[in-house]
C-alpha cells in the first residue's frame, strides 16, 4: 500500500511539473514589423488575429520619422532617435568622412559596415548590457556589430527565409531553458512592402500578403500558447505606402544638366549634393518654386521635420507633392505601383501600431514611432538610453 501511495505521489508530480513549469515563465517581449502595412490596412477586414490583438490591446497609427523609408525608421523605432540623431538619414547616404563611399542597401560591404550604425544604440544591445538576453529574427541593422556587439541570436538577413520558419525560429528560441532564452525578440516580415511598391496599395496582391503575414502572426500567438509562454507583443510598421504613376513625375533633368549633381536619392523625396565647383549653380537652380516639388538647403528644412543637421543629410532636399516621384534622368525603377518616403505629415505614410499585453488599451491615436523604444524597454525591463522621445506610451500606461 505504501509503494502504491509513493508510485502515485510520484505520478501526480510528474503530471504536474510541465504546469508548474509553464506558470514560471516569464514574459517575452516580441517586437515585429510589418515592413509598409499603412495604418489603415487594419481596417480591410483580412487580418482577424492582428484585429484580435489589437481589440484586446490597444491600437493606434504610427508617424514615422521623416524621410520615410525602412532603414531610418526602423533604427528609430529601436532607438527612439530620429534619423537626424540616429545616424541613418536614410536608405542611401554619404559621409564627408568617407568621400566616394555610398551607403546603400544592395552594398552588403557599407549596410553591415558599423561605421554607419555606431552613431546610436538598439534595443538589444542595451538589453544584453542589463543581462536580459535578445534574439533577432531579421531587423535592420541587426546583423551589424554595433558598438562591437551582436545579439546572442541572429541571423544574416534573407528574403527567401520563408515565413513559417521565421516564426518557428522565434517559438524554438522560446522552447529553450530558461537561462538560454531571449526575453527579447524581434521579427520582420517584409511582403507587403514589396507587393505595395509592384502593384499599388490598393491592389489585391497587397490584400493577398496582409492576410499571409496576418496567419503567420496567428501562427505564432498560438504556439506560444500551447507552451505556456506569456508574451508581450508589439506590432508596428516603419511607413505606409501611396499609389505613384508615370503620369505624375518631375525630372531634375530639365532644371539642371545632371553631371552638376550627385542624386543620392530620388522619388517622393530627392537628396542631391552639388558636384564640385557647382553649388551656387545648383542652389539657383533647384531652390526657386517648382510645381509639385519643395526644395530646401538642409539647414532651413521645416523644424517639424527634425531633419537635416547631420552632416549626412545631403546639401539640398527636394520632398514631392504626395502621389508625385523625382527623377534624375531615365527611372532606375518603374514608376508605377507604391512608393513611401513622402512628408511624415502625409496621412498615407502612418503606420500599423498594435500593442497586445503591454499595459495599454484602446486607440492610443497618433503617436511618433519613437515612441516605441521607451515602450519597449520597460517591457523589457531595462532603463532606456536618452533618446528623442517624450514617453507619451509609457505614460499611457500608468
Amino acid at each position: 500500500m505504501i509503494r502504491f501511495a509513493s508510485l502515485l505521489l510520484f505520478s501526480l508530480l510528474l503530471t504536474s511539473a510541465p504546469a508548474q513549469a509553464q506558470e514560471a515563465r516569464k514574459p517575452v517581449t516580441i517586437l515585429i514589423s510589418i515592413d509598409g502595412f499603412r495604418a489603415d490596412y487594419l481596417d480591410r477586414g483580412i487580418t482577424p488575429n492582428l484585429s484580435r490583438l489589437a481589440a484586446e490591446g490597444a491600437r493606434g497609427k504610427l508617424r514615422p520619422s521623416f524621410p520615410t523609408k525602412t532603414f531610418p525608421n526602423h533604427y528609430a523605432i529601436v532607438t527612439g532617435k530620429r534619423p537626424d540623431n540616429n545616424g541613418i538619414t536614410g536608405n542611401n547616404m554619404l559621409d564627408p568622412r568617407r568621400p566616394g563611399v555610398k551607403f546603400s542597401l544592395g552594398d552588403p560591404k557599407q549596410a553591415l559596415d558599423p561605421f554607419w550604425w555606431d552613431e546610436a544604440e538598439p534595443a538589444w544591445i542595451t538589453a544584453g548590457k542589463a543581462g536580459v538576453r535578445s534574439a533577432t529574427m531579421f531587423w535592420p541593422g541587426s546583423e551589424v556589430a554595433i558598438h562591437e556587439v551582436r545579439p546572442p541570436d541572429w541571423l544574416r538577413y534573407d528574403e527567401h527565409v520563408g515565413y513559417a520558419q521565421r516564426v518557428n525560429t522565434v517559438l524554438d528560441w522560446m522552447r529553450r531553458p530558461a537561462d538560454i532564452r531571449p526575453a527579447f525578440a524581434t521579427l520582420y516580415f517584409e511582403a507587403v512592402d514589396g507587393a505595395g511598391h509592384e502593384f499599388g496599395p490598393d491592389s489585391a496582391e497587397v490584400n493577398a500578403a496582409i492576410s499571409n503575414v496576418d496567419a503567420r502572426i496567428g501562427d505564432l500567438v498560438a504556439g506560444l500558447a500551447a507552451m505556456g509562454q506569456p508574451a508581450q507583443i508589439i506590432v508596428v510598421a516603419d511607413h505606409g505606402m501611396r499609389a505613384i504613376d508615370e503620369s505624375r513625375v518631375i525630372q531634375l533633368a530639365d532644371m539642371i544638366d545632371l553631371p552638376s549633381i550627385i542624386a543620392v536619392e530620388t522619388g517622393p523625396y530627392a537628396a542631391i549634393e552639388p558636384a564640385a565647383g557647382t553649388d551656387d549653380r545648383v542652389a539657383k537652380a533647384l531652390l526657386k518654386p517648382h510645381d509639385h516639388m519643395t526644395c530646401n538647403r538642409r539647414e532651413e528644412l521645416p523644424e517639424r521635420l527634425h531633419y537635416g543637421r547631420n552632416p549626412r543629410v545631403a546639401a539640398i532636399i527636394c520632398i514631392a507633392e504626395p502621389g508625385w516621384s523625382i527623377l534624375a534622368g531615365p527611372p532606375t525603377w518603374p514608376v508605377k505601383g507604391g512608393a513611401h518616403g513622402y512628408d511624415n505629415q502625409d496621412p498615407q505614410m502612418l503606420a500599423l501600431f498594435v500593442a497586445s499585453n503591454a499595459g495599454l488599451s484602446g486607440d492610443v491615436g497618433i503617436i511618433d514611432n519613437i515612441e516605441v523604444y521607451p515602450l519597449l524597454m520597460e517591457l523589457v525591463g531595462v532603463a532606456p538610453l536618452p533618446s528623442d522621445a517624450a514617453g507619451v506610451l509609457v505614460k499611457a500606461r500608468r
